[in-house]
């Protein structure tokens, strides 16, 4: 029983860590796209690093655990994905950083063909 107690808290302190590298890294990003981008995949990862280290120190509770992740997994990024397409659309500015604008080029071309389907 020790080496899964050793093991998970291993699991645990990665977990954990990558959390810690995770709200650096906010606090370093350039602007609101880039924070929301490093919260939600180090807040997932970080997530299943200790969820499987609880799972070695309590291997009752695997069943719970990955439903648990599971749901983390796909809630995660959808959540994000809109929370930073509510953003743009308010206009929350991009960093002067940024060269290319992928979604403002997608939402140009989309209205072009709106406005030539009416015309027609």
């Amino acid at each position: 029983m020790e080496i899964l107690e050793l093991i998970g808290g291993v699991f645990l302190v990665t977990g954990s860590l990558t959390m810690l590298l995770a709200a650096i890294g906010i606090y370093r990003m350039p602007d609101f796209y880039n924070r929301i981008q490093v919260a939600t995949k180090a807040s997932t990862l970080g997530l299943l690093q200790i969820l499987i280290g609880v799972g070695f120190m309590m291997p009752g509770w695997t069943p719970k655990l990955i439903v648990l992740f599971l749901f983390v997994l796909f809630t995660n990024p959808i959540s994000s994905h809109i929370v930073a397409r509510a953003g743009y659309f308010t206009k929350v500015p991009l960093t002067k950083k940024t060269q290319v604008d992928k979604l403002e080029e997608t939402i140009s071309e989309a209205h072009l063909k709106k406005v030539k389907s009416t015309k027609d």
